[in-house]
């Protein structure tokens, strides 16, 4: 199989924990240039992953180093010019989530990927947790979805805004536990939401019911400024029940019998590394496979301006 060459833009912390040593490890991945406008952690980000050539101009990376894909990994408020920049010259693109500050910024990126013949890739890391997978199939094996739920707890008391105002929470963050309620019960049809702002000057709260289109019941619930990180799913079919938190396990309730089913998420994944079983590396692989096989990634921009569509209407639907 052939290489895919990468050109890298951005050596920040999830650049550095989860993307790149997961490039690192594919066999038919070349690392062929990384790019940053800080000097000190682009030397030693190109170092850690023996990355030969290192720019601070990003324009000149792609000039003189032609990657077939570029992963883009850098602030939300960061993304446009560079990502449509890239689709322009019909280069493959990965991004990390939010993909951009609104939906008509995902919008256009999703419209320039489709004008230009490009894949592309939001990483919503949380669809590939091998838990998350593996529980998702034994739900669908009993029948359509009845009901999901999406939870996200976060204790962030006192915290600025993220990037200082940039961009709010729901889009940020939250917009992981959207993104697997739209991945749980399909495409929404009726939204009923309620958005606080709890002990802060910013929105941080957002909790909805929603009906999709497959007939599924969906429920979010977030908070930020409650006792800690709580990050979780249920999936409701005829018969079966799974409660699953992608950092532990899953526990799933099966016709009426006493004793649960309890899936290890290290064990499903194979591996006690988080950046495997909570869905990073399974991310990455599928961004490449797509890219060698020629097809659409899972989490393209096209499908993400569908969460970013959701997130909208939790805004304009508040009861």
């Amino acid at each position: 199989m052939k290489k895919v060459r990468v050109g890298l833009i951005g050596a920040g912390g999830m650049a550095n924990r989860v993307h790149y040593p997961s490039l690192a490890e594919f066999a038919d991945v070349e690392m062929a240039a990384l790019c940053d406008l800080d000097e000190k952690k682009l030397r030693a980000t190109a170092d850690k992953f023996h990355v030969e050539r290192a720019y601070t101009d990003y324009k000149k990376m792609l000039a003189e180093v032609d990657p077939e894909a570029v992963y883009i990994l850098m602030p939300p408020h960061h993304l446009f010019d560079l990502v449509i920049e890239c689709l322009n010259q019909k280069r493959h693109v990965f991004i990390e989530k939010p993909p951009g500050v609104t939906r008509e910024q995902t919008r256009n990126m999703a419209l320039a990927a489709e004008k230009n013949g490009c894949l592309t890739m939001v990483g919503f890391n949380r669809r590939y947790i091998p838990l998350i997978r593996e529980a998702r199939r034994r739900v669908d094996e009993c029948g359509p979805m009845l009901q999901c739920v999406s939870t996200f707890y976060k204790s962030s008391l006192g915290a600025r805004p993220y990037f200082g105002g940039a961009i709010d929470v729901l889009t940020c963050d939250a917009v992981h536990a959207v993104d697997m309620l739209r991945y749980m019960g399909g495409e929404p049809a009726r939204v009923a939401s309620d958005v606080r702002s709890l002990h802060a000057a910013y929105d941080n709260s957002f909790n909805a019911l929603i009906r999709f289109e497959s007939g599924c019941a969906g429920v979010l619930l977030t908070n930020w400024v409650v006792g800690r990180r709580v990050h979780t799913f249920e999936m409701h079919a005829k018969g079966i029940s799974a409660f699953i938190d992608g950092d532990d396990k899953a526990i799933i309730h099966q016709s009426g019998q006493e004793d649960p089913l309890v899936l290890d998420t290290r064990a499903v994944a194979g591996s006690s590394d988080s950046r495997t079983y909570y869905g990073f590396a399974g991310e990455n692989r599928h961004f490449i496979d797509c890219i060698q096989e020629g097809h659409q990634p899972e989490t393209c921009f096209a499908d993400a301006v569908k969460t970013m569509e959701l997130v909208e209407r939790i805004y304009r639907s508040q009861i």
